[in-house]
């Protein structure tokens, strides 16, 4: 007969128990490595109770990323969660489904057939943009030292863009002309280039959603007034369009607009897999009309990793699993797919801009129709309204919504506004409770009053991500 050794039965159903556990009664250390190992289903459940104190991503209206996937994906992503994409030696399948996912970019966005489109996967739209200022600073130093010109002050000219366009700028030695937002107008216009462009201008970015409106910028006329510039002074000033968000949407519901390939000044294009993408967080694609648009100095070689690899990233090691998830997605939703899911956000952000628009104090800037599945809106009279946007926002986040309030870019930041971002996983029925939300704190904030006055709130974050 076998013996059995008994044990405390007190000391069992401690360590049974997560929150009678001897790491649960303590304060968990916050910038010292704790001295000895604690039971792993201890530190987890302990670590995602923290993380409830995180707001809930499906109430985040402010944020453009994704933030609903299938089980698919995430079984996917599990499946890569140890392999390096930069490794395409060792992870050669990853490397060509890389590669599968640029040439269905480059054929999404209308690259000219019998030629060769180049371009890469990166962390996201922020360093794929920067990729290409760094392209089309290359290209405008090569082009300027060949004619014995000096190269020392190269600018880029852009409307409202998003602040990784200033990291650009600063990190990368380039003078950031942006040019100040018209009364009446979202973005750029292509009449005021003619005040900021000059023979070192390395390009002009176009922004196909605006990250403040969301609206876009008129691409095709940008080009034609570059191409009026070109033929009065000389200067061959190319595009690139920065389309993290419009880059998934545009080509599915706006194909009459155009903003691509189909325009030969259009350089390049980067977007976000991981916004209207609709892929997991990080992930980002930037394409080159063709390769010889991508300096080949810019390239590097690596072959301490097991084979010869050319590599133009800012980052290096990083998980391959987005970009599985992401081609995953092109193979199941296609086309159609695509088009319906933003169809049926565009949908809904219009239904939202009626019930905004209903609710009186608002004018509406931007009503969900002709660009990104969002709503942006100020108020008709701020002086008047018994409230500001900035308490409004508040109140809301009391309910768990995150709806950013910030001023507009120069020369408009006198103007306050909201904007609501409408993703995948953003459904109609919320949308109604977000409105109800909205109308019962506009009439609190009218028998409260506001916080102060507009000067004296401080400017919060338009969470411009």
């Amino acid at each position: 007969m076998a013996l059995h050794e008994m044990k405390d039965p007190r000391a069992l159903d401690a360590d049974a128990d997560v929150f009678a556990s001897p790491m649960s009664g303590r304060v968990l250390p916050k910038y010292r490595m704790p001295e000895e190992h604690t039971p792993a289903e201890v530190v987890y459940s302990l670590l995602r109770n923290e993380l409830l104190l995180d707001g809930n991503a499906a109430q985040n209206l402010a944020t453009f990323c994704t933030t609903w996937s299938d089980d698919e994906v995430r079984r996917l992503m599990d499946v890569c969660l140890n392999k390096n994409m930069i490794d395409k030696d060792e992870y050669p399948q990853t490397a060509e489904i890389e590669a599968r996912c640029v040439n269905i970019l480059a054929d999404l966005w209308n690259a000219p057939s019998g030629t060769a489109a180049t371009g890469c996967s990166t962390t996201g739209s922020s360093e794929a943009a920067m990729l290409g200022g760094l392209a089309l600073k290359w290209r405008w130093r090569e082009r300027r030292r060949a004619e014995g010109k000096p190269v020392d002050r190269p600018n880029l000219v852009c409307g409202p863009v998003q602040i990784c366009w200033d990291k650009f700028a600063r990190y990368f030695d380039v003078e950031l002309r942006q040019v100040p937002v018209e009364a009446g107008a979202t973005g750029l216009r292509p009449h005021q280039l003619a005040q900021y462009v000059d023979e070192n201008t390395i390009g002009v970015v176009a922004i196909l959603g605006v990250t403040y409106t969301c609206d876009y910028e008129p691409v095709a006329e940008i080009a034609a007034e570059l191409d009026r510039i070109q033929a009065e002074h000389g200067w061959d000033v190319p595009i690139h369009v920065d389309a993290a968000s419009g880059g998934f949407v545009a080509p599915f519901l706006h194909t009459d607009v155009v903003w691509d390939f189909r325009l030969p000044r259009v350089a390049s294009v980067n977007t976000s897999g991981h916004k209207y993408g609709l892929a997991p967080l990080g992930v980002g694609w930037i394409v080159w009309r063709t390769a010889d648009l991508l300096p080949e100095d810019l390239v590097f070689r690596v072959d301490y990793l097991g084979g010869n690899m050319p590599t133009f990233a800012l980052n290096f090691s990083r998980p391959g699993g987005e970009i599985i998830a992401q081609y995953y997605l092109f193979l199941r939703l296609g086309h159609g797919g695509y088009r319906r899911v933003q169809q049926a956000c565009a949908e809904t952000a219009q239904y939202l801009a009626a019930r905004i628009a209903e609710l009186g104090p608002f004018t509406l800037l931007y009503d969900g129709k002709g660009a990104l599945p969002a709503v942006s809106y100020a108020l008709t009279d701020p002086a008047g309204a018994g409230f500001n946007l900035y308490d409004l926002s508040d109140r809301l986040r009391m309910r768990g919504w995150q709806v950013p309030s910030y001023p507009l870019p120069a020369d408009r930041d006198d103007t306050v506004i909201q904007r609501v971002l409408v993703r995948h996983g953003v459904t109609r029925d919320q949308m109604a409770l977000l409105v109800e939300d909205m109308r019962r704190a506009i009439e609190y904030l009218k028998t409260a009053g506001p916080r102060g006055s507009a000067a004296d709130t401080p400017r919060q974050s338009g969470f411009h991500h």
